[in-house]
């Protein structure tokens, strides 16, 4: 099989795999290369995959899609970290989640202001027409 991990930045994994594990919303599955074509809703958690070599390679994933067609299996998750140490990847996803987090919070409450900027001109509008 060949496997790709996407975000909306990056392409994350573009490798041969002979094994493929992950976990969707009705519990975790593995994909083998004759397995039948497989399209599965990701869960947050680890996605793990056998190379053709036989290591063992890791991911942690935030929600995304998981398709199989044929011999090739696509990941599209929004947020993903690779590293191959899983005691690693437990402080790296707790860094650059807790990061990405603080980011996303920041960025909505600079809009929520804006829009409460907007609706007390829209308001201030409306009052000097009466």
């Amino acid at each position: 099989m060949h496997l790709k991990v996407l975000t909306p930045v990056q392409t994350l994994v573009d490798e041969p795999a002979v094994r493929v594990h992950a976990e969707g919303l009705e519990g975790s599955f593995c994909l083998l290369p004759r397995h039948r074509d497989w399209v599965a809703a990701l869960q947050p958690g680890i996605v793990g995959f056998t190379t053709v070599e036989g290591q063992e390679r890791f991911l942690a994933v935030d929600q995304g899609v998981l398709t199989k067609c044929g011999a090739e299996v696509l990941i599209a998750v929004r947020r993903a970290v690779r590293e191959d140490d899983l005691a690693r990847l437990r402080q790296v996803v707790e860094n650059e989640f807790r990061q990405l987090d603080e980011q996303e919070r920041i960025a909505r409450s600079t809009l929520a202001r804006l829009e409460a900027g907007m609706i007390r001109q829209f308001l201030k509008l409306g009052e000097g027409r009466r």
